[in-house]
């Protein structure tokens, strides 16, 4: 019986061990930068071009950047959507 429990102990771990192996994410400070995050994620936006979409978000209207992101989406159904999505904010 002891043997048993002795058995189970090994699978657990220590609550400082548990602590360590986790990630801590940083929440976004302001809203726009959440918002410039999904675009990122949906559109599939190359590296090169992230600092232009939070540049983007930070000085447009939330409510100008979801026309635009769902415009892009109609535009470019198998193209690049990011591309559209620039060209369709810079006439706005």
């Amino acid at each position: 019986m002891a043997a048993d429990c002795d058995k189970n102990n090994d699978k657990f771990q220590s609550f400082a061990d548990i602590m360590k192996g986790r990630k801590r994410v940083k929440p976004p400070a302001y809203p726009w930068q959440d918002l410039a995050l999904r675009l990122i994620k949906e559109l599939g936006v190359p590296t090169y071009k992230k600092s232009a979409v939070f540049k983007v978000c930070k000085e447009k209207s939330a409510a100008a950047i979801a026309i635009a992101l769902n415009d892009a989406k109609e535009l470019a159904k198998g193209g690049a959507k990011w591309k559209y999505f620039f060209k369709i904010i810079d006439q706005k």
